[in-house]
């Protein structure tokens, strides 16, 4: 019988170790999201792939699965909990189960345009709001811009008792859904990918979305006007799954927060372009009226939602919302 030796064999084991360790298998990072691929996040995702993959080589994979390829609006967010996906960007209305806070974004009229956002997410109220889910296993890595949002409808919105009866999809979110109903509008829950056909059918009459959303997703083509309200914010919180993120190599880590931090400015900045872009390529298409409020108007809109400010008080904490009217100039 063919015996090794103690040297022949630490040798073999030696090499065959090596081989495991050079043969290793690249982290994969699976990224996840709702939206089309040239979008703001859509760009952000295709770019944070890019990076990652060119500064840390075979350490990582990154897999970028866009438009509800992978999980819809309704999954992703329990598949980044059990691990099935390692990073998604929801819209920040998508929260309310795991902190009451970041309710706070989705306040009509809060905040007068993106500069403000900009200045009270880089803030230390907004940046503590990255962290404040550690305990329910999600990490928020940074704040990505899609925009200010329109109202859509299949008639003229131009003072709020034009919306009376009117069905306008929704996030599931407390707060969107109250700052309907205090116009006596009729808010339905809907995943994103369902919106187009919702509308085509009349399931629902209206929508909010920021330019890029309308355009991406044609809704311009099923929608005959567009308000220009700017009421309200969409835009996303990057996060992961804690353990996972806790789990890796420190400088894997590292170098992932480092092409966060650049990538979240490439986005921010391209966030606006794409929207006042898409705003072109919807009026150019001729489909629908781009409808433009006076300040009476949009004074009347900001009155008409007021309440819901107080009414969701308690829940996100009155200073928090004070600090982010401070971010107003």
């Amino acid at each position: 019988m063919f015996k090794l030796t103690a040297k022949a064999l630490a040798c073999a084991l030696s090499l065959s170790i090596a081989g495991v360790v050079h043969a290793a298998d690249p982290i994969v990072i699976k990224f996840s999201h709702v939206v089309a691929e040239h979008t703001p996040k859509g760009q952000g995702a295709v770019l944070f792939k890019q990076l990652a993959e060119e500064r840390l080589g075979d350490k990582v994979k990154v897999e970028v699965y866009p438009n509800s390829s992978l999980f819809g609006d309704g999954k992703e967010m329990e598949a980044l909990l059990l691990g099935d996906v390692q990073i998604i960007a929801p819209s920040l209305a998508k929260f309310e189960h795991y902190t009451k806070q970041l309710q706070v974004f989705d306040l009509p009229f809060l905040f007068d345009d993106m500069a403000a956002v900009d200045r009270f997410q880089k803030g230390p109220e907004g940046q503590k709001l990255l962290t404040s889910m550690t305990d329910k296993g999600i990490t928020g890595l940074a704040y990505w811009h899609n925009g200010l949002k329109q109202l859509s409808a299949n008639k003229a919105l131009l003072e709020p008792k034009d919306a009376r009866g009117l069905k306008f999809r929704v996030q599931a979110s407390a707060v969107l859904e109250e700052q309907f109903k205090a116009v006596r509008a009729n808010p339905r829950k809907m995943s994103f990918a369902e919106v187009y056909q919702g509308l085509q059918t009349g399931v629902v009459n209206g929508a909010e979305n920021p330019y890029s959303n309308i355009y991406s997703q044609k809704m311009h083509e099923v929608q005959k006007y567009i308000t220009e309200s700017n009421h309200g914010l969409l835009d996303y919180m990057l996060i992961t799954n804690t353990k996972f993120w806790e789990g890796l190599p420190a400088d894997v880590r590292d170098e992932l927060n480092k092409i966060i931090a650049e990538v979240t400015v490439e986005v921010n900045k391209q966030a606006d372009a794409l929207n006042e872009g898409d705003k072109q390529r919807i009026i150019d298409a001729g489909t629908t009226e781009i409808l433009t409020l006076t300040p009476e108007q949009r004074g009347q809109w900001r009155d008409a939602m007021q309440p819901v400010w107080k009414k969701f008080e308690g829940e996100i904490g009155a200073d928090l919302i004070k600090a982010a009217q401070a971010a107003n100039q």
